[in-house]
Formats: C-alpha cells, structure tokens, sequence
C-alpha cells in the first residue's frame, strides 16, 4: 500500500504508529482531514516520498486494488 495524499494522518498513524515521528517533523497534526488538505502543496511531495520512504512502499510496490 502507499499512502497518498487523500489520506487522513489519523488513518495512517493506525496502520504505520511510527509514522507520527515524521508527520511531526512536518508540523502536521494527528487529524482525520486529508494530508492534502493540512500540507501546503509544496511540502506535500516531499512528505510523502519520506512517509513511504518510512513504510517500505512506492508506486512500484503497489498493485491495483491494493
């Protein structure tokens, strides 16, 4: 799975807990709104990648469906 930007960092912090270190490290709070809603849109990019970076996950990972 990859997180995305229509993820919510309360969703995410459930799977990944480790993941808060990093969402912290961005500012962003333990919310149920949508990362693209709470990250500036420049930033968001750069989160992601370290988010996937963090769970072991990319684009190439992923497969349809899940």
């Amino acid at each position: 799975m990859v997180i995305q930007s229509n993820m919510s960092p309360k969703a995410i912090v459930e799977v990944w807990e480790g993941a808060a270190t990093i969402l912290k490290q961005y500012h962003v709070p333990i919310m149920e709104t949508p990362l693209e809603a709470v990250v500036k849109p420049n930033a968001l990019p750069a989160l992601l990648k370290e988010l996937n970076d963090f769970v072991g996950s990319s684009m190439t990972t992923c497969v349809k469906g899940g």
